[in-house]
């Protein structure tokens, strides 16, 4: 079997993981052919810490064009994502994109469409759909066994950073390199997740954001949002950079009973009897139907990169069908915008949001910012860091 030639562009912290999985050969039926990154210094890591015979360039359309790779891994900083996309499948390359799938809805659903037409594979780096716990979590509301699903509330503020952190980049934190804070780098995994397990996405949002409440940065770092469904559900989404101790805590309740992922532990109170029924017929007064504790064991696993590379490599080679199609990255990024854009107009804002009226209040965003980073510990643009 001919091996399918990878390439990495982007070497910061994910795109050095990405290039030691496929050099050390950890990936079936891949082989890490070539890198792309104008960081000298990270170049010279590629030279110490790969034991292939590795390309090297320095600039993205000379890497495109002749390299030879089959197949690129994109970990460059957000905004360049569908650009960098674009181009690749323009040539005929199959792609896969670190997340965020971009910073606005506009050109990414523009690379949806080169996708598209390019029939080439595309996934994306939504290592969590992965996790065994939440791919019981989906099965078990898919199937039925939570019945209509009534609310959903997640609060997710055990991703605490200090300032350093914000400080070991000239892009992070910033509306004009990374476009956006705690929801774009640290729960955007989650915000796909709440989408993908439930199978629902908001109809509308109402969302408060703080930006630069706990560190010295201009995006958010505290986000509370309450959203609504279409089958009259609703939901709540909670989530800061700026806690400790953090919880990382997801309810789902349906009128089957409720569904908890907490600690890495998934707990289902599964009724006797659907609550609907049970309000229905009962006439006792004080009653409620009676339920049942299950701990459903599961084995967490955070860390599932190897398995989307080698689950997008199989569908290139196989045609098997792809955990984390690149496509449905526009649906958390859909939730963030419309966070975002409910925060900054402070009111109740429809999806799908208007993909212009998004974009031009980035921009608004960016034009006017006066914010200035203090102390930058790494200026390179082409970097990105652990999430």
């Amino acid at each position: 079997m001919n091996l399918i030639k990878v390439g990495v562009i982007g070497i910061g912290n994910m795109g050095s993981s990405h290039v030691q999985i496929l050099d050390k050969g950890q990936i079936e039926g891949a082989i890490l052919t070539a890198i792309c990154s104008s960081n000298e210094n990270r170049i010279d890591w590629v030279k110490n810490h790969t034991s292939g015979d590795v390309q090297i360039f320095r600039d993205e359309e000379t890497f495109l064009t002749e390299s030879g790779i089959d197949a690129v891994v994109i970990a460059t900083p957000h905004y360049s994502h569908p650009e960098i996309a674009i181009n690749a499948f323009t040539k005929g390359i199959h792609v896969l994109i670190e997340k965020p799938a971009g910073v606005y809805t506009k050109n990414v659903l523009e690379m949806n469409e080169a996708a598209k037409a390019s029939e080439k594979v595309f996934g994306i780096m939504y290592n969590q759909r992965a996790n065994p716990l939440y791919q019981i979590l989906r099965e078990l509301i898919h199937s039925g066994k939570l019945g209509d699903i009534k609310r959903t509330n997640w609060i997710v503020t055990d991703t605490y950073r200090s300032q350093s952190y914000y400080d070991s980049s000239k892009w992070r934190a910033t509306w004009k390199g990374e476009g956006g804070g705690v929801l774009l780098n640290q729960a955007l995994h989650q915000l796909d997740i709440w989408q993908w397990a439930t199978g629902l996405m908001p109809k509308r949002v109402n969302a408060v954001s703080s930006f630069g409440k706990y560190h010295d940065i201009e995006v958010e770092d505290e986000v509370t949002a309450y959203v609504e469904y279409e089958n009259g559900a609703t939901g709540v989404f909670i989530t800061s950079t700026g806690e400790v101790p953090g919880t990382n805590r997801l309810e789902v309740v349906g009128d089957l009973g409720k569904i908890i992922v907490e600690n890495e532990e998934l707990t289902f109170y599964r009724l006797t009897q659907s609550e609907r029924e049970f309000n229905r017929l009962y006439k006792d007064g004080f009653g409620r139907p009676e339920y049942k504790k299950i701990d459903i064991p599961v084995k967490s696993e955070n860390a599932n990169h190897v398995n989307i590379i080698q689950n997008w490599i199989d569908s290139i080679i196989t045609g098997s069908p792809l955990l984390a199609p690149g496509e449905e990255g526009v649906k958390a990024l859909e939730i963030s915008n419309a966070i975002y854009l409910s925060s900054w107009l402070n009111q109740t804002v429809e999806l799908p949001v208007d993909p212009d009226q998004y974009y031009e209040k980035l921009q608004e965003k960016i034009s006017t910012s006066t914010f200035e980073k203090k102390h930058v510990t790494n200026n390179t643009l082409d970097v990105k860091g652990t999430h």
